[in-house]
C-alpha cells in the first residue's frame, strides 16, 4: 500500500525521519546530487515556521515501509515574473525507477504546492521527459555567477 507523507512547518518531522529524507536524497540523486549539508538546508527550509510567506514541504512516497521516492519543495516569496514554488529536490529509489513512483509524487507534489513550480534539470538527466509529460517547459536557459 502507497502512502504519502507529508512535513511542512505544520507537520514537522522528528530528528530519524528528517535523517531518512536526507540520507534518501543525498543517495539516490547520484549525480545530480548535492553534499548532504545542503539537502539538510533545503529541507530545513521547508519546514521552517518563522516566516509565513517562505518555508514549503517535503513529501515522501512510502510503499510497504520502503520509502521510494522523496521530493522537496520550497515557496520563493514571489508570484508571477517568478514562480511561487521551486522543486530543489527529488529522488526515486534507484530499484524502482521507471514504475511510476516519480510521476505519482510529481503529480502529489504538484497538488499541495499554492501556485507556479519551477524546477532546474541538466540536459542529460532522464527525468526531464517526465517533466515535461507534466506540463513543465524550459522557458529559460539559467546562468549562474559564484561569488566565492
Amino acid at each position: 500500500m502507497e502512502t504519502f507523507k507529508i512535513y511542512n512547518k505544520i507537520t514537522k518531522p522528528s530528528a530519524a525521519e528528517k535523517e531518512v529524507a536526507i540520507s534518501f536524497l543525498y543517495k539516490h540523486l547520484q549525480e545530480y546530487g548535492d553534499k548532504k549539508e545542503d539537502i539538510g538546508k533545503c529541507f530545513d527550509f521547508a519546514v521552517k515556521d518563522s516566516n509565513e510567506e517562505l518555508g514549503g514541504f517535503v513529501l515522501m512516497l512510502i510503499e510497504n515501509n520502503e520509502v521510494k521516492s522523496v521530493t522537496i519543495v520550497n515557496k520563493t516569496g514571489m508570484k508571477g515574473y517568478i514562480p511561487e514554488n521551486i522543486l530543489v529536490y527529488i529522488a526515486v529509489h534507484k530499484n524502482a525507477r521507471g514504475k511510476g513512483y516519480g510521476k505519482k509524487l510529481m503529480n502529489k507534489a504538484i497538488e499541495l504546492a499554492d501556485g507556479d513550480i519551477a524546477l532546474h534539470v541538466e540536459p542529460n538527466n532522464p527525468a526531464k521527459f517526465l517533466y515535461e509529460k507534466l506540463g513543465f517547459e524550459n522557458k529559460y536557459l539559467e546562468m549562474r555567477l559564484k561569488k566565492h
